[in-house]
């Protein structure tokens, strides 16, 4: 593929897109520690299921506008109303299902914060605090038990291949592809290969 600034990127970053193409080398893979952030990801990602992440990223800002900047704690006490409002508005993904549990999961990510004193002691704690090397693959052992642990804390659209996406998408999974001009990490240390 034909870059106009000559830089390789992984094969799924859409050289068409700005949008995605920044998402690709700015954010992806960068490790995340604040607790916003790292709920706008979850949040996301679970509204991605069964679409692409490219659509999910094209609304990225309607969903910023619609769930109050991804406040947790202001998504958590949604009332019907809101959840109906949410469902009518055409700038983002309207399903019923996802928006819902949108609500609940930011009721669960409000107690796994209190019981860890943040979302990020908990998800990091996963790997001891290091970032896992690996490339290829859309689930793993360490995505299986988060997404079986967060669905036994009750959370919804956490399988493992969504978790295995937002892991690296936050950075605790590092998967830039051979080739890519982010494939070895400058500022991130090879704390643990996977």
């Amino acid at each position: 593929m034909e870059w106009k600034d000559q830089k390789q990127r992984c094969q799924w970053a859409n050289p068409k897109n700005e949008r995605y193409l920044r998402y690709h080398d700015e954010e992806w893979g960068v490790p995340i520690h604040d607790d916003r952030k790292l709920f706008e990801m979850l949040l996301l990602e679970s509204f991605q299921a069964g679409l692409s992440w490219e659509c999910v990223l094209n609304k990225r800002e309607a969903f910023f506008k619609a769930f109050d900047g991804f406040d947790p704690e202001k998504i958590a006490v949604y009332r019907e109303e809101k959840i109906q409002q949410l469902r009518e508005n055409p700038e983002i993904i309207r399903n019923r299902l996802k928006i819902q549990a949108a609500v609940s999961n930011a009721r669960i990510f409000l107690k796994i914060q209190q019981e860890y004193q943040s979302f990020s002691n908990y998800l990091w704690s996963w790997t001891q605090g290091n970032v896992i090397y690996e490339q290829g693959l859309a689930s793993s052992p360490l995505s299986d038990a988060l997404s079986r642990d967060l669905k036994k804390r009750g959370m919804k659209f956490v399988g493992t291949t969504i978790i295995y996406s937002y892991l690296q998408a936050v950075g605790v999974i590092y998967s830039h592809e051979k080739g890519c001009f982010l494939e070895h990490p400058h500022d991130i240390p090879p704390l643990r290969k996977g």
